[in-house]
């Protein structure tokens, strides 16, 4: 498995995996277009285009010549970075692959000179919670959005 950088051109194929990676997630927290049409489950070429255009970046884990997985790059300011979007096809799941995407993003973050990463989650899913702490995350505030259906606990990293 590699990780490389992706480009605009490959938009459809990155919502493809967003979207198919976040689908067990909707239903498991009843999550629908209608409460939440801008959840990944719901991910379109065109938003991710939107993504490029707004100078995030995209990285995809490739196995095998195909997409696997990805993970987004923001820095909405020099020393803060978001890890947005980090998204494993099932099928490959468990197997390191989100950490390697993860680890990917804080390494790249850090040759930008960012000192945070910060990462938004549903709170309530604490399987993920206890999964980013693993990686190195520290649990910060948990805040309540009345477009949202659900309460978002944000995650850091800080790097040293």
């Amino acid at each position: 498995m590699t990780i490389v950088k992706a480009n605009i051109e490959q938009a459809k194929k990155i919502a493809e995996i967003i979207s198919e990676s976040n689908k067990a997630v909707a239903k498991r927290f009843d999550i629908t277009y209608e409460n939440n049409p801008k959840h990944p489950s719901f991910y379109t070429a065109e938003w991710v285009a939107s993504d490029f255009e707004r100078g995030e970046k995209y990285f995809v884990a490739e196995h095998d010549g195909n997409f696997i997985g990805c993970v987004a790059f923001e820095s909405p300011e020099p020393t803060l970075a978001y890890l947005n979007r980090l998204s494993v096809l099932p099928q490959y799941r468990r197997m390191g692959v989100g950490e390697k995407l993860v680890k990917h993003l804080i390494d790249y973050s850090n040759l930008q000179g960012v000192e945070t990463v910060s990462i938004g989650i549903i709170a309530k899913f604490t399987e993920l919670k206890n999964w980013y702490i693993k990686l190195g995350f520290i649990e910060g505030e948990t805040k309540t959005f009345s477009h949202l259906p659900f309460q978002v606990m944000y995650l850091s990293f800080t790097i040293k």
